[in-house]
């Protein structure tokens, strides 16, 4: 559930006094991006690596970008405070007003920034997976953005949940394992960790990267390779990853289970990948708290 005060462009205010207009044509298409960032003792995780991904869905996407990472750093902290966030998550969207035959004459500005916080979702764990066909299109121009067009993903979601699933690896045109839709995907097979590369269609998600540069730190090799659904059904553990998620273990897919007969998700693989980026983040945490400490 979103918390009361939301940041609107320059102000910190209740979500009940914001309005938002009908003519703002990015809001009506979903020409938007968006990221989500997870909140550690009142800190925004990573918050670099997610603004670096908004300026470069911007560029992609041609879209207006006036915005200055560290003001809206600051405005962020704000909101976290007014809404009394120290665990959470917080979501930062840009949305492009001018744009198409179908805007408002009202003065508005190019794009809209948009800022809200809530609490983390609940998850279970292990995780049920369903698949589903076409559910990336690898070729699009625009494959690994993370646009506010967001109703494929809720609608495999949502039927999926309605059979009883968690979340549903979706499959590009090639047949190929791209990602989940709101999560990237990994294997371990004879100790060695696979992910889909980016040209699966798959979404350059920040926990992906990071597990991918301290992969090695923990002796465990993770190597992006195109991989199709009997992949995963061979594994001997497979685990999702995303910022509300962190690491969660998967026990079943398509109603098969993974690994050996009697094996339970999270295995040991994941646990080491998910200590291992607990370590990162609480080191970036630390670092934070000390930099905000350090005089001026």
């Amino acid at each position: 559930m979103i918390h009361r005060h939301i940041f609107h462009n320059d102000r910190l205010v209740p979500i009940e006094n914001v309005r938002l207009s009908p003519g703002q044509a990015g809001l009506l298409s979903g020409y938007g991006i968006f990221t989500t960032l997870q909140i550690f003792d009142g800190e925004a995780f990573a918050y670099e690596r997610h603004w670096r991904r908004l300026q470069k869905d911007a560029a992609r996407t041609r879209m207006p970008f006036p915005f200055d990472a560290t003001k809206v750093r600051t405005q962020l902290g704000e909101l976290l405070r007014a809404n009394q966030v120290r665990e959470g998550t917080a979501r930062i969207y840009i949305l492009y007003n001018k744009t198409g035959f179908w805007q408002s004459d009202e003065p508005l500005p190019e794009v809209d920034l948009l800022m809200y916080t809530a609490g983390l979702p609940a998850y279970r764990e292990p995780a049920r997976l369903a698949l589903r066909e076409h559910g990336r299109h690898a070729a699009s121009p625009l494959a690994g953005t993370k646009m506010t067009s967001w109703l494929v993903n809720v609608w495999s979601l949502g039927e999926a949940q309605q059979q009883g699933f968690d979340e549903v690896v979706l499959l590009n045109e090639r047949g190929e394992v791209a990602e989940c839709t709101a999560a990237n995907i990994f294997c371990v097979r004879g100790g060695k960790v696979l992910t889909p590369p980016l040209n699966s269609g798959c979404l350059e998600g920040v926990t992906r990267a990071i597990l991918l540069e301290i992969g090695p730190d923990t002796n465990v090799p993770i190597v992006e390779q195109a991989l199709r659904p009997e992949d995963l059904f061979a594994a001997d553990e497979v685990f999702i990853s995303s910022t509300n998620r962190c690491l969660l273990g998967v026990g079943e897919i398509e109603g098969r289970a993974i690994g050996r007969p009697g094996a339970s998700a999270p295995g040991p693989i994941t646990q080491r990948l998910e200590k291992a980026f607990s370590a990162y983040a609480a080191e970036y945490i630390a670092r934070r708290a000390a930099t905000a400490r350090t005089p001026s």
